[in-house]
């Protein structure tokens, strides 16, 4: 049976910033996603990231500084529950969902650390069940498709209904709901076996970053390097 016909679940992450090593997680979602229509079965963290919130990032997720101190959990705490469920899911064999993986999983990787906890790697046991990234998967499978590849282009692409953006459940449902659609358009991911597919990934993602140095040492910095670890940036301290 294809992994397109299976049980999925999706994390998402709404965020301080860009930046993995230095940005803060505001609010997380683990979203079970059933093949069946049923609604999906969410999981919802707001935290109190303990750093003030930029107004750019305000004004894309809607959680101000002031809300979060209020309504949200001590980022510690929040982060160890987080990282559990994820690594539950991970643990399972059920595939997990997230859109562009290198970013919202390397930033729960430093948040775990800034906060003396176990980080999800350490905490994976035998072979995990797979990472599914819509982000590299597109465009491995599109790879001149022109325009941007954002989740809003990907959903517009695949016919996958977004109605709020920049939500972590709504953002997971459609990054999970995009990865189904993709893998039952494109046959050649959707039959892969899961361990086949997540390696594809390793090796689609670094060749992606290949190509993207090159483009910008030959257009705009001699220097450019671009990152090829997928889903995870190592940590270097």
């Amino acid at each position: 049976m294809s992994w397109t016909s299976r049980p999925l679940v999706a994390f998402d992450l709404e965020t301080t910033g860009t930046d993995i090593e230095t940005d803060r997680i505001v609010t997380a979602a683990v979203v079970a996603v059933g093949p069946d229509g049923r609604p999906p079965e969410p999981r919802t963290w707001l935290l109190d990231p303990g750093v003030v919130i930029p107004r750019q990032a305000s004004a894309i997720h809607g959680i101000s500084t002031d809300h979060a101190r209020e309504h949200g959990m001590q980022a510690g705490p929040a982060i160890e529950e987080i990282t559990s469920d994820v690594a539950e899911v991970l643990n399972s064999g059920t595939p997990l969902v997230v859109m562009n993986a290198r970013y919202d999983l390397s930033l729960l990787d430093r948040e775990c650390r800034r906060h003396g906890i176990r980080p999800l790697g350490d905490r994976l046991r035998g072979i995990a069940s797979p990472v599914i990234d819509p982000l590299v998967l597109d465009k491995h499978v599109d790879r001149y498709r022109k325009g941007p590849r954002n989740l809003q282009a990907l959903c517009a692409h695949y016919g996958v209904p977004l109605d709020h953006a920049h939500n972590a459940v709504a953002d997971a449902v459609a990054a999970a709901r995009a990865a189904r659609s993709m893998g039952v358009k494109h046959t050649a991911i959707g039959a892969l076996a899961l361990a086949d597919l997540h390696d594809l990934q390793i090796r689609a993602a670094a060749e992606q970053a290949a190509s993207l140095e090159k483009y910008l040492r030959r257009t705009s910095d001699p220097m450019a390097t671009v990152e090829s670890a997928w889903p995870v940036i190592p940590y270097v301290g």
